[in-house]
């Protein structure tokens, strides 16, 4: 490992999204086998300036790009943080990357979730594996300013207990009455006392006032479709439900097309969209 993995990226002081920005690793935390969280600041001390559910795009020299969802809220100051899988090259970089090493950043991209509709709303959020990542941002920007909200609901399916991230907030947000985070896992293991189950199994334990929650999703596609199923047995109306999807974002800003589908590009259109839009855009919806 050199002493930093990004060494051609100029400091720049403008905010072109073509040229990536250099960000210096402050941080890197192992939150699973496979997932590691990494804090970055922004070498020419400016804020990123994200919405919650926006994206990065993440890269390392040699390398190349990809991009990774901001897990940590804008209500955090100074830095930033995502949480990266470890799934090729790149994601395995980032994996053996150490604290001052560099990287580049373009971005943020992406709508993000609409924080401003949900203010004097219940959140209710439904989590499935890694995405609970991007939803940790909504969350974390919902706890930093409470008394604009109503209740926290979160419902969170992972396969194993091993694979459940940020287990330390967890118990932090259970501690708040105003909350009720439910966690469901796939498969039993030894020690585990939780609910065993797919996350759509935690719904019966849910009640909401449908005119008065606002819900926001982020997980595998199969999931979508099922927990739409529950919202709309609960009768939630579908313009108050907001979905995460991902499709092959190269670019960022709706140039290269990768992502476009039916004339929308995911990455400027979304990659958060309710649930009416979703429809058409997204196979398993």
């Amino acid at each position: 490992m050199t002493a930093s993995l990004v060494r051609s990226y100029p400091e720049r002081g403008g905010d072109s999204l073509y040229a990536p920005q250099p960000a210096r690793i402050l941080r890197a935390k192992q939150l699973t086998d496979l997932e590691r969280m990494i804090e970055l600041q922004l070498t020419n001390g400016r804020e990123l300036g994200h919405r919650p559910g926006q994206f990065v795009q993440v890269s390392v020299f040699g390398y190349g790009e990809a991009p990774i969802s901001i897990c940590s809220s804008p209500a955090k100051k100074g830095s930033f943080e995502m949480t990266v899988r470890n799934m090729g090259g790149l994601t395995s970089a980032l994996h053996r990357a150490k604290e001052g090493d560099t990287i580049g950043i373009r971005g943020p991209f992406g709508n993000g979730f609409p924080m401003s509709c949900m203010q004097g709303m219940d959140c209710l959020m439904v989590a499935g594996g890694i995405g609970m990542a991007p939803l940790r941002s909504v969350i974390d920007t919902v706890l930093a300013d409470r008394d604009k909200y109503g209740q926290l609901i979160v419902l969170y399916g992972s396969r194993t207990p091993g694979d459940i991230l940020f287990t330390d907030e967890i118990e932090a947000w259970k501690a708040d009455k105003r909350n009720q985070i439910l966690v469901a896992v796939d498969r039993e293991a030894p020690g585990w006392d939780g609910h065993v189950g797919v996350v759509t199994t935690l719904f019966p334990q849910v009640k909401v006032n449908p005119k008065g929650v606002a819900a926001s999703l982020c997980g595998p596609p199969v999931m979508y479709r099922f927990v739409l199923a529950e919202l709309h047995a609960m009768r939630v109306p579908e313009n108050q439900i907001f979905l995460s999807l991902e499709r092959r974002m190269k670019c960022g800003m709706g140039k290269c097309g990768h992502c476009q589908i039916d004339g929308r590009c995911v990455c400027i259109d979304g990659p958060v969209f309710t649930a009416e839009e979703a429809r058409g855009i997204h196979e398993s919806i």
